[in-house]
């Protein structure tokens, strides 16, 4: 089981640039950070964008693997966000990883005149533009067939015309995708395309009805929908990695380093292959005891550090 840990991206880079730091000393397989115009959980704090962070993230550490967590087509389009991944692999000296998903119908779906919640985007739309862009980030990063690094796709919701993206990137054919979908579509997009599955830990189920036993139901039921998806789309299964993001169910996970034991356990049984745990905050969402993060870290359970 890895164990990973996501940063917000809601402080000036010189008072975060030691807790990129600190994740990378207690041994974390990879430390990921959100890629949201705003994010509902603040609406009112300071927010900076993913991608100058993580530039700056890649320059404050040397081994630790970085990360959204999750990107989404609501306000990127596969181009440029192609272009940005490409760099982001350089400057990381190939530790980059791409986090990404069909996006939510929150602010970041209507910031740019998508329209209103209710009324924008559906959910069948949003699902067939997650496939969509896979499908072009994929070939754009990869390269085409031919070996030229243009690619030229005209799609139902995204063009690319010749599109150049050179050098491609440091990790070969390309980075890894960690892809977050629920949906039967979504999931054979994961199964197709994915390095990894994301998936929050509340498994998008009403919060009304959470429970830590409807939880683990809940999880497991996502599970079964992966594994029939890879059988769709002729994968083994086990070659795909399975990422829980906590923080958003009744779980304990960050209450105490007990707490996070059981639930790295129960996860490792369902056959999750890596943890994300969110650094703590002195408040508001993710707050939580400061000292837990050192005590569940894998340098200090003694788990090998991971390159």
């Amino acid at each position: 089981m890895r164990v990973s840990v996501c940063i917000l991206p809601d402080r000036p880079f010189p008072e975060a640039a030691p807790l990129w730091r600190r994740a990378e000393e207690l041994g974390f397989h990879a430390a990921y950070s959100y890629d949201h115009l705003t994010w509902g959980g603040l609406p009112d704090g300071a927010w900076y964008g993913a991608v100058p962070t993580l530039a700056a993230a890649a320059g404050a550490t040397s081994r630790i693997r970085l990360g959204t967590l999750v990107s989404s087509a609501n306000f990127r389009h596969p181009v440029p966000l192609a272009q940005d991944v490409m760099t982001l692999d350089t400057i990381s000296g190939g530790r980059f990883v791409l986090g990404y998903g069909a996006g939510a119908p929150d602010a970041d779906g209507i910031v740019l005149g998508q329209g209103a919640p209710d009324t924008g985007w559906s959910v069948k739309e949003r699902g067939g533009r997650f496939r969509e862009s896979v499908e072009l980030l994929d070939r754009l990063l990869t390269g085409a067939p031919e070996g030229r690094p243009r690619t030229t796709f005209r799609g139902r919701y995204f063009d690319a015309i010749d599109a150049r993206l050179e050098p491609g990137c440091v990790q070969r054919p390309r980075v890894p995708f960690l892809l977050a979908a629920t949906g039967p579509l979504g999931m054979r997009t994961v199964a197709r395309y994915g390095a990894s599955w994301a998936v929050t830990d509340d498994a998008e189920l009403p919060k009304d009805t959470l429970t830590e036993a409807s939880t683990w139901a809940g999880l497991a039921q996502r599970l079964e929908g992966l594994d029939a998806a890879c059988e769709q789309e002729g994968r083994d299964p086990k070659s795909l990695g399975r990422t829980l993001l906590t923080g958003f169910s009744p779980l304990p996970t960050m209450r105490s380093a007990a707490a996070f034991e059981e639930v790295a356990g129960r996860c490792a049984e369902l056959g999750f292959t890596e943890l994300v745990v969110h650094y703590p905050r002195e408040s508001g969402p993710f707050a939580t005891p400061a000292h837990v993060l050192a005590e569940i870290a894998p340098a200090h359970r003694g788990a090998a550090r991971l390159p």
